[in-house]
């Protein structure tokens, strides 16, 4: 049972079921000993701002936001960091929204970029990725092109499809993972084509551990 004094963080999402950072940053806080929870909340895009405006009223420190409330949510900030966020903080009664999905791509290097998809994790990579951009999702270019990318982002949460062939000499960033931890397709083809790649297991490594430091 959680105790009075516990601190609570929330993952807001739609579904929430599979996503494994409730097991990861409840696992981060008891290595450091700390008397904080991670609560995972499934809501709805009609209930987001009933949702945040409840853990802001209920003394949560603050928040993860995943598909498909990232745009909605930076929206509902006081100060926002972009046009979408993963990360929201609760200071005395504010809501500050932060990205820490550009940590999964930091250090990353390339000319040419495809970015696939069009919502709230496209959106929030946007702004971090090197080099020329070309954007592909249903609603506009499609098929995606990635002939003459060094770098491949999957920003769907397509696990099943592989959109494009990758091929050796690119890097290839799979945001999308399976609760199993088995590759995604997308993965299983690039590391077939002797690809760098970095899955969605690594990227919710990465951007989780940027927003355990903001909390």
């Amino acid at each position: 049972m959680i105790g009075g004094s516990t601190r609570l963080v929330a993952l807001l999402g739609q579904p929430v079921a599979g996503s494994l950072s409730p097991r990861m940053q409840n696992a981060a806080f008891a290595a450091r000993a700390l008397d904080w929870a991670y609560l995972a909340c499934e809501v709805a895009p009609e209930g987001l701002a009933a949702a945040v405006g409840g853990l802001v009223a209920l003394g949560f420190e603050g928040a993860n936001v995943t598909a498909p409330h990232k745009e909605a949510a930076a929206e509902l900030c006081d100060e926002a960091e972009g046009p979408a966020v993963n990360t929201l903080v609760f200071r005395e009664g504010r809501v500050l929204g932060f990205n820490t999905d550009k940590a999964i791509v930091a250090g990353v290097e390339a000319e040419r970029v495809c970015l696939i998809g069009a919502g709230g994790a496209a959106k929030a990579l946007l702004s971090a990725l090197p080099g020329e951009v070309r954007l592909f999702s249903r609603r506009g270019a499609w098929p995606p092109d990635a002939s003459d990318a060094d770098l491949i982002v999957n920003a769907t949460p397509v696990r099943d499809e592989v959109f494009v062939e990758p091929r050796a000499g690119q890097t290839v960033v799979d945001l999308a993972y399976r609760a199993d931890r088995s590759p995604t397709a997308l993965v299983a083809a690039a590391r077939e084509a002797g690809c760098e790649v970095v899955d969605g297991l690594e990227a919710l490594v990465r951007q989780g551990a940027a927003s355990f430091e903001l909390c």
